[in-house]
């Protein structure tokens, strides 16, 4: 999916001296077309308006030549650390044979622990910013801790229970097990200067396992000029679902909505059809096109033309956790929305108005039905929508809290530079 964001290089602010500061990143962060790249890239241009920026990241997949360009003329330097997909699964089982979570062993890198080693000797950082959990392992135990801002995101411990819930037998004792060695990452990085996470519903998850941490809520923003309302363009498609088709939460609310709730649309209104938009379709996504009525478009060079001939954007995830930008951005463009509570409750929205929260099949068929023909509802909740995300979603506003947090002025562990 494009972005249209290649020239969006923010301009460096003058006052005071320049940061110097170090970014962590769990995977390539550019283009900014999905969940993690999202944040992180838009976290990665903040940051290098408040100073002199080091990236570093893991990738296993060949890296753009116009990524490479677009975070240099960000950064001061950038290293991309390649590692193999099957390799990172071999230390992955290591590192739950050894103790250590999943997650843990996915991210590890010997080049990149040694990369951050040296640049660490080179240069005295004024902040170090981990994005992920799967990052922390290279600074905690270096002495950093005064200086570590901890992006979070999600408290990924609780989505590996949430699944275990989901589950049954060996596959749910996995994921109770990964929850919890990830649970014990995640209190480590309490002693950092802050965590931050991006509602304030995972923060408070946060706190009540690690009480004594600093932690800020920053929530997602979302690219207000890219995702706009396109005036005067007739909506031709029906209900359109747009996300990565490979990420658990989606496939496992897609299949749920294509079983219990799509069934009962189409007796409802038969003539309903349902597009599947995003990338890497698993076997289990590609199903679902045997379903009458839905059709699995996959990966598309732009979302927008689909958001915007859709008559209902619809997020059926019963398992979410933090800031959907899948919503933000169909909100962005003016579309009605409706989705699951799980996948709306890190907004402060007010449903019924900017966004529909549905629970039950039976709901959820009756909505969509009664929406169907309803041009004037859909319109307004549309409106509404968009006059939302301009109020409470524009990046520059969502992550100014980071500045605070890189001078110093908020945080604990303040007294000394490690």
């Amino acid at each position: 999916m494009t972005t249209g964001l290649t020239s969006m290089i923010p301009e460096p602010q003058s006052a005071g001296p320049r940061k110097r500061i170090l970014i962590l990143v769990h995977r390539v962060p550019y283009p900014p077309d999905k969940g993690d790249r999202i944040r992180s890239y838009h976290l990665v241009a903040h940051l290098a308006r408040l100073g002199e920026v080091d990236l570093a990241f893991l990738t296993d997949e060949p890296v753009e030549a116009e990524t490479l360009e677009v975070l240099g003329r960000l950064c001061r330097r950038v290293e991309a650390v390649p590692v193999s997909r099957f390799g990172r699964w071999i230390r992955a089982a290591w590192s739950l044979a050894n103790g250590r979570s999943l997650t843990e062993g996915l991210f590890e890198s010997p080049t990149l622990r040694t990369l951050i080693g040296r640049w660490l000797g080179e240069a005295d950082y004024d902040a170090v910013v981990c994005y992920s959990s799967g990052v922390l392992s290279y600074v905690l135990g270096r002495g950093l801790e005064s200086r570590l801002v901890a992006d979070l995101v999600d408290v990924d411990s609780q989505k590996w229970f949430d699944y275990a819930g989901r589950a049954s037998g060996p596959k749910a004792a996995l994921f109770r097990l990964e929850g919890r060695r990830v649970r014990t990452l995640e209190r480590e990085a309490g002693r950092a200067r802050a965590v931050v996470l991006a509602t304030n519903t995972e923060a408070e998850i946060y706190r009540n396992f690690c009480p004594d941490a600093c932690v800020e809520a920053v929530s997602n923003g979302v690219d207000l000029d890219y995702f706009q309302p396109v005036l005067g363009v007739e909506e031709t498609g029906g209900c359109v679902f747009a996300g990565q088709l490979d990420y658990r939460a989606n496939v496992l609310g897609l299949e749920w909505f294509c079983r219990e709730v799509w069934p009962l649309i189409r007796e409802r209104v038969p003539s309903a059809t349902f597009d599947i938009v995003g990338r890497k379709p698993v076997a289990a996504v590609q199903r679902l096109s045997a379903v009458p009525g839905i059709r699995v478009v996959g990966p598309v060079p732009d979302v927008r033309p689909y958001l915007q001939a859709a008559r209902i954007v619809v997020v059926p995830l019963p398992v979410a956790r933090g800031v959907q930008n899948k919503v933000l951005e169909a909100m962005a463009m003016g579309r009605a929305v409706a989705a699951s509570p799980a996948a709306l409750e890190g907004l402060a929205l007010v449903p019924g108005r900017d966004a529909l929260a549905i629970d039950e099949p039976d709901d959820w068929s009756r909505t969509i039905a009664r929406l169907w023909d309803d041009t004037q509802t859909r319109t307004e909740l549309g409106r509404s929508a968009r006059r939302y995300v301009e109020q409470n979603h524009r990046w520059e506003t969502c992550l100014g809290r980071f500045d605070d947090l890189i001078d110093g002025k908020v945080g604990r562990l303040l007294g000394s530079q490690g």
